[in-house]
């Protein structure tokens, strides 16, 4: 662990009325001295944190307090090491960290709160930290960086409210796509010295398990590539044009199901894909990292009604362009589109097509391509949501409009569902009229049969839920997701071991998995009574979620380590302030009655409120 660097405190640093210290909210503007040579500069995600109130405990307990804020420091160099940061300047109670990644930004903010809050011991008066956060174009001197974009970085953590992570608009636009967190909108407001207002966000929570949103469980290279294997890259916008970013990606999502229907076809999942895409990889990388032999890229442009792409499908090994080709079609005609590039996929891949099994198992297009239009920007907002609420009502209204223009389009009924699910009040009655209304239409439709295997485990109709995510996993066998999140049906069905199996195979499918299917696991292991194995495996994880912090908890109280559980039970409650046991357990769904009971007894004896 790299200690704290130890730096000159910022200049015309000052107190607050309250008495508590300030990191760099009335300081003017930082710029280099005059007649200096030309500095270096870069983009740069920038961190300002702060203790709340950190004078006031100076003073009333100033040794205990010292020694206190130098095991403070100490965690939050060695947070922001393991997300690729770097702590540049430290400022008595206050931290200054930059990160090549504005989502490591958000994330080690939100780690280093939780921790903190883990580390506190309970009789003793509490560190509260502020958190602002903002991505810029920097000075560099030396080890320092210096520049406007950390006098705002600082003025953002000043308006934050104790415990609290703020972050900019122009952070928030660099996150959103990828987020693991959810974000309430506080709209504009004037900083001292900031010429234009500036868009704030506050970090509510986590998102938890969303099909579209990515959260990579490692970054691990792989070099052995799968025979019969593809992954299809995000295709890019001509132009990169925002305003269609919801075409290029809802295409590549409608190729990723489709070609995941061949049972002979290996095809890497969108979280794996959509995981490495921002650096833009080579094929052969591609292939190295996510074990593939083909790559397929492409462009997307839409002018009025006609729709023009470029496709290379390229081998993994040295690169070399299999076939490329230029396609413009009316856009009524995209599905079409779609189903041709399959077919010449399977056919490059592995020679030919098995016909037979993609009959049965094709899901209906829709009668109206208005409706299409319609889902792939309902799908583009539901990828957003949970980011911020407002998204995830812009998607329901937009899949409900695909229903309104085709009312026989299964697939706007099953996605509706599952992005209403994230909003306060939905109604799960009217969610599974929704789902059965989907498959009633179309019965081969994999998410589906997904989403109401999981609306039946929640209803506690148990042997329900495990025919249709049997059924999810027969109609698409190489969707990692689907396989991971059955896995959790299996194992609160009693068949932990089953579980496993199936998250040995999506993790050889997909080493991008996000956390939360990877997760499961470890709640496997812990079903299983394997206690430390499950503790062993939710500790690899990049990153702990509450849920994995909890079943932590549990499993090391029966392993009597009360102290790491207490730990593990307060960090879950720092990063979600009304979580009690009864709450926790009420959405973990066991067949068997007794293992949601005992669940709750070892939070309870971790220390989590009843």
């Amino acid at each position: 662990m790299r200690p704290a660097l130890q730096c000159a405190t910022l200049p015309d640093r000052r107190v607050r009325d309250d008495g508590t210290a300030c990191c760099g909210d009335d300081t003017d503007d930082w710029s280099p001295p005059e007649g200096a040579s030309p500095m270096k500069r870069r983009m740069a995600a920038l961190m300002v944190a702060d203790i709340v109130g950190y004078s006031g405990m100076m003073e009333r307990a100033e040794e205990q307090t010292a020694e206190r804020l130098a095991s403070c420091q100490a965690l939050i160099s060695e947070k922001v090491d393991l997300l690729d940061g770097r702590v540049f300047k430290t400022t008595g109670d206050g931290a200054l960290a930059e990160f090549p990644s504005a989502v490591n930004a958000v994330r080690s903010a939100f780690e280093i709160r939780s921790a903190l809050a883990g580390a506190q011991e309970p009789d003793t008066e509490p560190f509260r930290m502020r958190f602002g956060l903002h991505i810029a174009d920097v000075v560099v001197q030396g080890d320092d960086l210096v520049g406007d974009g950390i006098n705002l970085a600082a003025r953002i953590q000043a308006a934050a409210e104790p415990d609290s992570i703020y972050v900019s608009g122009a952070l928030f636009d660099h996150v959103r796509r990828n987020s693991a967190f959810i974000f309430d909108d506080l709209g504009e407001r004037a900083f001292k010295n900031i010429t234009e207002p500036v868009h704030l966000y506050r970090v509510r929570g986590e998102i938890g398990a969303h099909r579209l949103q990515s959260a990579p469980t490692q970054l691990v290279i792989t070099t052995e590539r799968r025979p019969a294997s593809v992954a299809v890259l995000p295709f890019r916008v001509s132009g990169d044009d925002e305003n269609q970013r919801y075409l290029a990606e809802g295409l590549t999502e409608e190729l990723i199901v489709e070609l995941g229907r061949f049972r002979r076809l290996s095809v890497s999942s969108r979280s794996a894909t959509f995981a490495i895409a921002d650096s833009h990889p080579d094929p052969v990388r591609v292939g190295e990292a996510l074990g593939v032999r083909y790559v397929l890229d492409g462009q997307v442009r839409k002018i009025g009604e006609r729709v023009l792409i470029s496709l290379t499908l390229s081998e993994t090994y040295q690169g070399t362009v299999v076939w490329s080709d230029k396609i413009q079609h009316p856009f009524e005609e995209i599905l079409a589109l779609v189903d041709g590039t399959v077919a010449r996929i399977a056919a490059t891949v592995f020679g030919r097509m098995e016909e037979a099994a993609m009959v049965a198992a094709r899901r209906k297009p829709p009668e109206n391509m208005t409706a299409f239009d319609c889902l792939l920007r309902g799908l583009d907002h539901h990828r957003l949501g949970g980011v911020t609420d407002d998204n995830l009502r812009q998607a329901v209204d937009w899949l409900s409009r695909a229903i309104e223009a085709d009312p026989h389009y299964a697939a706007a009924y099953a996605w509706r569902v599952c992005a209403a699910s994230g909003l306060p009040g939905f109604d799960p009655e009217q969610g599974r009229r929704d789902i059965c209304r989907a498959l009633e239409l179309d019965p081969c439709d994999a998410e589906a049969n997904r989403i109401m295997g999981a609306l039946e485990l929640m209803g506690g109709n148990f042997d329900e839920a495990l025919a249709h995510s049997r059924r999810a996993m027969e109609l698409n066998p190489t969707d990692a997701y689907i396989k991971a999140r059955c896995a959790a049906v299996f194992t609160f069905v009693g068949e932990a071991e089953r579980s496993l199996s199936l998250l040995d195979e999506a993790e050889m499918l997909d080493p991008f998995l996000p956390v939360w299917c990877v997760e499961e696991r470890g709640v496997a292991l812990y079903a299983l009574g394997r206690y430390a194995e499950a503790v062993k495996s939710l500790r690899k994880l990049t990153f702990q979620t509450t849920r994995s912090r909890l079943y932590q908890a549990a499993a090391l109280v029966e392993l009597d380590r009360s102290d790491e559980a207490g730990r593990m039970v307060r960090e879950a409650v720092g990063s979600e302030a009304a979580l009690t046991a009864s709450n926790f357990t009420s959405r973990e769904y066991y067949r068997d009655p007794e293992k949601a009971r005992e669940l709750g007894r070892l939070l309870r004896e971790a220390g989590l409120p009843p």
